[in-house]
């Protein structure tokens, strides 16, 4: 790869990472300090905190990763074993947590069957039954990956370093693309009924509005949209992130280098982009947010920020 290549894509990929740390600990930040002055926490808000927390673990390892491979070919069996579990662990609480949030989502707003009604009054409990059972998976994927991966560490012996760029390729080949297909597609699934059944239920809304002799610009109809806004970007920003490790699969199976720096830049897009989207669709955090930038421009024209 040339320098030119090298320094664009390294520029993207960093302002990839500082855009997602900056949106993840920005949701972090201004809930905490919501949580310290109110004393309480709505169960959206907890979500969204665990869920900016384990992004910003995926983001920075990620970024590790990056820094390997691109400086060193060798790699040591337990720093080896550390990435792939780590990387397991932060991906599998990033899709379940944000599914999770999909669910909150369809039970706080849809209520055109009695059983949402029913769960309505218990959110929490079906939230915390939900990453409950995710545990399931995530431990059978550990005990999956630990197998797969003692049998092709077996291949170097006694050797305490292996070739980073041949473990790679057998990493994406063996274990990451198996993972994201077996382990992702049960919550990929709540997540797209979620969204389907928000659908569902602001179809009927409609109906009844009309009905009614409404428009369209009534709070619960609203809610519903802006819940579907947030879910379909979950869905778009999770499928280009899959699609990305699977063509940088393919594209180091055929070391095509270029694919795999611009499927890198692409991937980085889930944790960063959509947690930027889901401060634009909470009121809260978009004005703090706002404001930030607001700040930020008087600092940049060196002119005093106005007090009201």
């Amino acid at each position: 790869m040339g320098p030119v290549l090298h320094s664009i894509s390294t520029t993207a990929v960093v302002a990839e990472f500082i855009l997602g740390n900056l949106s993840n600990g920005l949701i972090v930040l201004n809930n905490c300090i919501d949580w310290i002055n109110k004393r309480e926490l709505s169960p959206v808000d907890q979500i969204l905190i665990i869920l900016a927390i384990s992004r910003v673990t995926l983001l920075w390892e990620t970024i590790f990763i990056w820094v390997k491979t691109q400086s060193i070919s060798f790699i040591t069996r337990e720093e080896l074993k550390i990435l792939v579990f780590c990387w397991i662990l932060s991906s599998h609480f990033c899709l379940w947590i944000a599914t999770a949030l999909s669910i909150f989502y369809l039970l706080r707003i849809a209520n055109f069957w009695q059983i949402f009604l029913y769960l309505k009054w218990r959110p929490k409990q079906l939230i915390v039954g939900v990453l409950l059972g995710s545990l399931a998976f995530l431990l059978a994927n550990l005990m999956q990956m630990s197998i797969t991966l003692e049998e092709w560490l077996n291949q170097y012996g006694g050797n305490t370093t292996v070739n980073f760029m041949e473990t790679d390729y057998t990493l994406f080949s063996e274990l990451i693309i198996f993972k994201m297909i077996m382990f992702s597609v049960t919550p990929f699934s709540l997540a797209l009924i979620s969204l389907l059944l928000l659908i569902l239920s602001l179809w009927k809304h409609l109906q009844k509005m009309q009905l009614n002799s409404r428009g369209h610009g009534d709070p619960s109809t609203k809610a519903h949209r802006n819940a579907m806004k947030i879910i379909v970007s979950f869905l778009l920003v999770y499928t280009i992130y899959f699609l990305s490790l699977l063509i940088t699969w393919v594209a180091k199976k055929n070391h095509s280098e270029l694919v795999q720096i611009i499927c890198m830049i692409t991937g980085l897009t889930y944790p960063s982009i959509h947690s930027l989207i889901l401060i634009l669709g909470n009121s809260k955090l978009k004005q703090t947010y706002l404001l930030i930038l607001r700040h930020l421009g008087y600092r940049l024209k060196g002119q005093n920020i106005p007090t009201i």
